[in-house]
């Protein structure tokens, strides 16, 4: 049994008169533990998929199941706090707190999840340190470059040991040799947690380095 098994997905959006239809009666098998990139055009709808198997929008019709949970048919109340116990979401853009330091931005989730502030902490700075940030746990996103903020980010999307990572353009905000050494950060994360991931990218060379490579086109995943 696929850990993220999805089936019919349509999504669809009112543009002025015109519906825009992303996604067509897309279906996509993810067995546990692999690592998938998606590819495709800007546009084509890679960031609109993410979000619904993630569970941050909600299809027009479908399913989405991860592991034995109906993603599409739960309240909103439960999908917050599936969503934030068992899915880690690293964005293009950061989305980093700016009032707060790194150590404070990891443990985030692990406070809204009113885990202990020390157990928060602890994790935050072991995470930190496996990212290469350790000496950076009391700075704030501003005093950060680019890169090192993204390592702030997947410290982020890890601290509560996610079984599913998606990761949506991790490396489009980065300079070529900055995206190569976080392609395998993203990597060594994959195997050290355990994770299952899904990757949507314009890099090459990220997309080379998955287990599989589907492209999204015309609203559906096809094999390369």
């Amino acid at each position: 049994m696929p850990f993220v098994s999805v089936r019919g997905l349509n999504k669809s959006y009112v543009v002025g008169s015109q519906r825009i239809h992303v996604l067509r009666d897309l279906d996509l098998e993810v067995p546990a533990g692999e690592m998938l990139a998606i590819v495709g055009a800007s546009g084509v709808g890679k960031s609109t998929l993410l979000h619904l198997l993630g569970g941050l929008d909600r299809a027009d019709t479908g399913a989405v199941r991860i592991g034995e949970a109906d993603v599409t048919a739960m309240p909103a109340a439960a999908l917050v706090e599936f969503r934030n116990r068992n899915v880690g979401f690293v964005f293009q853009f950061h989305h980093l707190l700016p009032e707060f330091d790194a150590a404070e931005n990891v443990a985030m989730p692990m406070r809204i999840a009113r885990a202990a502030r020390e157990d928060a902490e602890q994790r935050a700075t072991a995470l930190l340190a496996r990212v290469g940030l350790g000496e950076r746990l009391t700075h704030r996103p501003s005093m950060m470059s680019g890169g090192e903020q993204q390592r702030v980010a997947v410290a982020r999307a890890l601290v509560m040991r996610p079984a599913l990572l998606l990761a949506d353009e991790p490396t489009g905000d980065l300079d070529e040799n900055t995206a190569e050494s976080l392609h395998r950060l993203l990597r060594d994360m994959h195997a050290e947690h355990g994770l299952t991931s899904i990757i949507a990218t314009h890099n090459p060379r990220l997309a080379a380095a998955c287990d599989r490579v589907l492209r999204l086109e015309q609203g559906k995943l096809h094999a390369i």
